[in-house]
């Protein structure tokens, strides 16, 4: 942890605070004396003011720790709550989704009702694939509105789903439909990316020959790429989807048990092997919901914008599931940031008049790379509210972000949670909260955190860093890992029993506000992405020529942290520019682009102990330049200087 106290000395050096605005305040959804409400009675007050029940629930929660249930007896169907209800409450003609494509014009306005018609005739086609109540779906989309509609139509039935990020391989996608046991799989021909189609048909097609338990393919024609489509497995989704009913009277919404499976999320491990991250379906949605609704102060005409992908857990949580639920109006795009220019989020803004924008600190950074002057040819005025998510996110880029997008005037809530959490945990709140550049300041009510230190004890305000806990349940909070109830105790509840450990390190200053300071565990943050070590390191060794593979992250202005790798190549051959390159598209291929290394640097031996244990805090000392800690235990440790030499040159 001492390492991590240094590298987060600067931050906790910052002194500037933004005070609420009385007149932001005075229309807030929450006021001040938010915080002090009993954690029971807020849930239940949440649970039934958000959500409706088919069947009312009887108990509020079970507390066996380490697993929890929430709304026992209740039963729910998230489809109905997302959008029926809406329809059926006169909202029918709200509009639900703005939709940009990446090719400029490329648009869609999606009301409710129009969402209810494409979902239920969507729901209608998997039914009559065979798709019902706990049939295991996999779904492989971009960011086109077959994707919440295709989410929405899976909970509509009671089918259980895996959402894959569209820029995961073959490799990735299929061993995650292996893992869940998916019957189904849907994805589209290509997607959009920088005016080039990059297809998503063919990498499907290699991970389904991984995975034979799927025995359907379900295909969104979104580029008209050429693509190889199977006899007997591989369907067009307008085919099937097109023709059928849109009366929501014709596929009924199913009730659900609050605590049915809803999703799994699969979440890169330290041993390299992905987590299914059980989410169920009552606490998941209450939680969703009752954080949008706060955390962005939204109002009835809101235009809300969460700038993340489907794929991920932010954009199931705030970019379908939790708007969604609260009647918002959403915007939703297709494409890159700087497509066909550097300024095409500030255009969509302006366009829309969004008032909220939720994005990484990454894009933060690579926007004040670019420069304000993108920005600055929009009107942005009608934003309101500014949210961070993904990492922490350092002073400098969230001074930037307020003064040259929120026109100095915006609250920037800088959110802490995590696939595992479901939700939202530590954030401000618009309207209450005292901002401090690179806090993510206090708990959600309802959400109990500390900081403890190497022996389990509460560390004081203002007396250090430590492990980042939640000592009670909340209820979007994941209920164990798939099919592994004992990793699920061993990696999240082992060290300290009474408390839920986060794997991220932190500290509270004098004031109570917490300050998140990265990863305490061996998964590196990769623009927002959560990528193991060992993953990228088992990809390098994976190819034929590569002995020993050792990596490492190093921070990064723009992506927050990058991956660094130190190689050892088979007979002692010399690595080399084209060899660099060969071996970051392999690991490109065996787990996705963004797993790529920024650097490999390669060498006869990688620093190991006597007992021939690889010493990676010395490689992460090379790749941040720092001084070299101890070398004493190393068997050779004139490897490390040679290493610094090779970084260096």
């Amino acid at each position: 942890m001492a390492e991590e106290t240094q590298n987060i000395s600067a931050l906790m050096a910052e002194e500037r605070t933004y005070p609420p605005d009385p007149e932001f305040t005075a229309q807030a959804n929450a006021q001040p004396g938010f915080y002090d409400q009993d954690p029971d009675e807020f849930w239940e007050k949440e649970a039934r003011e958000r959500i409706s029940w088919f069947t009312d629930f009887t108990k509020l929660k079970e507390w066996d720790r380490p697993h929890a249930k929430w709304y026992l007896g209740g039963r729910l169907n998230v489809c109905y709550n997302c959008v029926d209800r809406h329809v059926e409450n006169g909202l029918g003609e709200k509009v639900a989704y703005y939709w940009e494509g990446e090719p400029v014009d490329d648009r869609l306005t999606i009301t409710y009702a129009d969402l209810q018609s494409r979902v239920v005739k969507a729901a209608n086609a998997f039914k009559s694939l065979g798709i019902g109540k706990g049939t295991k779906v996999a779904v492989y989309l971009g960011m086109i509105p077959e994707a919440p509609v295709t989410l929405l139509a899976l909970a509509r039935l009671g089918a259980p789903f895996t959402f894959v990020f569209g820029g995961f391989s073959a490799n990735a996608l299929g061993s995650r439909m292996v893992e869940m046991e998916c019957e189904y799989l849907i994805t589209q021909d290509a997607s959009n990316r920088r005016g080039k189609a990059a297809v998503l048909k063919s990498i499907a097609d290699e991970a389904m020959d991984m995975a034979p338990t799927v025995r359907t393919c379900l295909t969104v024609k979104r580029t008209g790429s050429d693509v190889t489509m199977k006899d007997g497995r591989d369907q067009w989704w307008h085919d099937v989807v097109d023709g059928q009913s849109d009366d929501p009277a014709s596929c009924p919404c199913e009730p659900m048990d609050a605590e049915d499976m809803f999703f799994l999320m699969f979440s890169s491990g330290t041993t390299g092997r992905p987590k299914g991250i059980v989410h169920t379906t009552a606490g998941y949605l209450v939680g969703v919901a009752t954080t949008h609704y706060y955390v962005f102060d939204i109002k009835p005409d809101t235009v809300y914008w969460c700038a993340a992908d489907i794929g991920w857990i932010t954009g199931h949580s705030y970019i379908v599931f939790g708007p969604l639920a609260n009647a918002t109006t959403s915007i939703m795009y297709e494409g890159t940031p700087d497509f066909p220019d550097k300024d095409r989020w500030w255009d969509i803004i302006e366009r829309y008049r969004a008032n909220v924008l939720y994005t990484a600190p990454t894009s933060i950074r690579t926007h004040m790379k670019w420069g304000a002057e993108y920005a600055q040819r929009h009107d942005l005025s009608s934003l309101k509210v500014l949210g961070s998510v993904g990492e922490p996110i350092n002073p400098e880029a969230w001074v930037w972000y307020r003064e040259n997008i929120g026109g100095g005037r915006t609250p920037i809530v800088d959110t802490w949670w995590q696939t595992e959490n479901g939700m939202i945990l530590v954030t401000p709140l618009p309207g209450i909260t005292t901002l401090k550049p690179g806090s993510a300041t206090r708990p959600f009510p309802g959400v109990k955190a500390a900081v403890y230190d190497e022996e389990g004890n509460e560390i004081t305000p203002g007396d250090g860093a430590g492990y980042m806990v939640v000592k009670e349940p909340w209820p979007a909070m994941f209920r164990t890992l798939y099919n592994d109830d004992e990793r699920f105790k061993e990696t999240y509840w082992q060290k300290f029993p009474d408390a839920y450990l986060a794997g991220d390190s932190a500290r509270v200053d004098e004031d109570g506000d917490f300050w998140m300071m990265g990863r305490i565990d061996d998964v590196m943050n990769v623009s927002g992405h959560r990528l193991s070590t060992i993953e990228v390191e088992s990809a390098l060794v994976d190819h034929p020529e590569v002995a020993q593979a050792a990596v490492v992250s190093r921070a990064d202005a723009t992506t927050g942290q990058a991956i660094v790798a130190y190689v050892t190549l088979k007979e002692g051959a010399e690595g080399s520019t084209e060899k660099l390159t060969e071996l970051r598209n392999h690991v490109g291929t065996v787990i996705g682009p963004i797993a790529k290394p920024a650097n490999i640097v390669f060498s006869n031996e990688l620093p190991m102990t006597r007992s021939g244990k690889i010493m990676r805090r010395l490689l992460k000392d090379v790749a941040e330049n720092r001084e070299l800690g101890d070398t004493t235990t190393l068997a050779d440790p004139s490897v490390v200087e040679e290493l610094k030499a090779r970084s260096e040159s």
